[in-house]
């Protein structure tokens, strides 16, 4: 009989001895635990369970709904997702549902079976001394504004007195802050908040930040927003959702749960009020306009630019400057049509859409529970969204409040996109701005360290080739053109979907 270990020490012999974990290297190395550690996770990577519910879930008391198996949304999807929804005129928990966010470090080590989030970090922690004292998980509820997890659950709060504590009991040492993803967001806000007086702040004082935190590691933070965010909000895609729909339409429609599957999880989606926290911020002064982007002046396969820009705010006055190369226009984040893709800003006819009558709404008797507020806009106003053609950075937020008024009305409650012109302006006290870099100060404490991480060489969602889709019962009226291709096999297109990576940027 063959031991269970056989096959681990083949592969010794094979491959040779697997190197020391980062943890066990630095143990060696006689590094031990001193700053303690905050986890802050990101949007859908903390658990979620059940407090209180409808008849449907009632053996399903603090069960998890989010993370783990999911095995309740396989066995009851429509009461899954209404458990998972918020109200959406509050944003907050509806009648007869709590759903909390899970505590300890359990509530974001793992995300689902074989998909670690945090796990690996904490174990390597442990290797030098770390422990449930001197490591803390920060889990929130991701689906609320963030304002509102302290409006509800005093989350913020808790960070903050989690914090003094470890720093307290830690021989003084100020805490390190590890946020990831949306994470890193949510602590830029927290930090703003906990500065501010009571009630609207935590009350900490101006110097909080300097006495409690020694550094803070962002990992992979939408500091300025991301595009996938659009492209979720809008017609509740990304690439991968795209290209299913397109190999097997029904599959998404009403074959997978026999609902109308994305319908369904727009409604849901929408009720989250932290998926605008990532809506692009900066217009085009950031993400590029109609024909520049800030990718532009790059030459594929090299760092190196060339050509700069004296003033960020006026671009289109440098044409000469770009390099001869057709660029793609990455500051169309939604072109409707591959040919608006290529087309210079002069050659396409855009009607604006802002004002348009939306006409009677569209939604029928088949439509049952799945109700979004695309059945609130006629065929005239669907198609006004159409004829606009392309939409830049600086049209996001207008468009967005043209499809879905009554989600943007509570996210403009919280969040803002813009720049500031003058940060001592009154007006940036307000919470809805903390969360943005270029509306918000950073903290009082000059000592503190923020180090910012990404990932390379890894394609990333830039901007998306849109058409209308075709009509059916309570559909969804745009998606990704996934039949939007480079014929000269260019990996930037694919799929209605161009995508950058960091080192290489495409050229027509």
């Amino acid at each position: 009989m063959i031991p269970s270990s056989f096959p681990d020490y083949m592969s010794e012999v094979i491959r040779g001895r697997p190197p020391d974990p980062p943890g066990l290297k630095l143990k060696k190395e006689g590094l031990r635990a001193k700053h303690p550690v905050v986890f802050v996770p990101g949007i859908v990577t903390g658990g979620l369970e059940l407090w209180e519910g409808h008849q449907c879930a009632d053996k399903l008391f603090r069960k998890r709904l989010w993370g783990g198996t999911f095995g309740k949304l396989y066995k009851s999807p429509l009461c899954w997702m209404e458990h998972m929804s918020l109200d959406n005129e509050t944003g907050l928990d509806p009648i007869g549902i709590r759903v909390r966010p899970v505590t300890g470090l359990v509530a974001a080590d793992y995300f689902a079976l074989g998909y670690f989030v945090w796990a690996v970090l904490i174990a390597n922690l442990a290797q030098i001394g770390y422990e449930e004292k001197t490591m803390y998980m920060a889990s929130y509820d991701w689906r609320l504004s963030f304002q509102n997890t302290e409006v509800r659950d005093q989350t913020m709060s808790r960070i903050k007195s989690n914090i003094e504590l470890m720093v307290s009991t830690n021989g003084g040492n100020k805490a390190v802050i590890v946020p990831h993803s949306m994470g890193v967001v949510y602590f830029l806000h927290f930090m703003k908040w906990v500065e501010t007086p009571a009630p609207m702040g935590g009350g900490g004082g101006p110097d909080w930040c300097a006495r409690h935190i020694k550094a803070v590691m962002n990992i992979a933070g939408p500091l300025l927003g991301v595009p996938k965010a659009i492209s979720g909000l809008f017609s509740e895609e990304a690439k991968d959702v795209a290209v299913v729909r397109a190999i097997a339409p029904g599959v998404l429609d009403k074959d997978l749960f026999r609902i109308q599957t994305l319908q369904h999880i727009m409604k849901m989606t929408r009720t989250w009020d932290s998926t605008m926290s990532m809506i692009p911020k900066g217009g085009t002064t950031i993400w590029g306009g109609l024909d520049w982007s800030p990718e532009e002046g790059y030459v594929p396969n090299t760092r190196k630019k060339i050509s700069t820009f004296d003033d960020i705010d006026d671009h289109t006055k440098d044409q000469n400057t770009k390099s001869k190369t057709n660029h793609v226009h990455y500051g169309r984040i939604i072109s409707f049509g591959k040919d608006i893709t290529r087309a210079h800003s002069s050659q396409i006819q855009r009607i604006d859409f802002r004002g348009s009558i939306k006409g009677n709404n569209i939604a029928n008797n088949g439509c049952g529970d799945v109700w979004t507020e695309y059945h609130d806009m006629g065929f005239s106003g669907i198609n006004a969204v159409a004829e606009y053609k392309a939409y830049t950075a600086g049209d996001i937020v207008d468009l967005l409040n043209y499809v879905a008024p009554k989600m943007m009305a509570r996210g403009s409650a919280h969040f803002s996109y813009g720049i500031a012109s003058n940060l001592d302006d009154p007006k940036y006290a307000h919470y809805k701005y903390w969360s943005n870099p270029l509306e918000t100060k950073l903290p009082n404490a000059t000592d503190m360290e923020i180090f910012s991480m990404y990932g390379v060489g890894i394609p990333t969602e830039r901007a998306y080739v849109y058409r209308q889709s075709p009509y059916a019962e309570c559909y969804i009226p745009f998606q990704i053109d996934t039949s939007a291709s480079e014929e000269d096999g260019d990996m930037c297109l694919r799929d209605g979907v161009f995508t950058v990576d960091g080192m290489k940027l495409c050229l027509f």
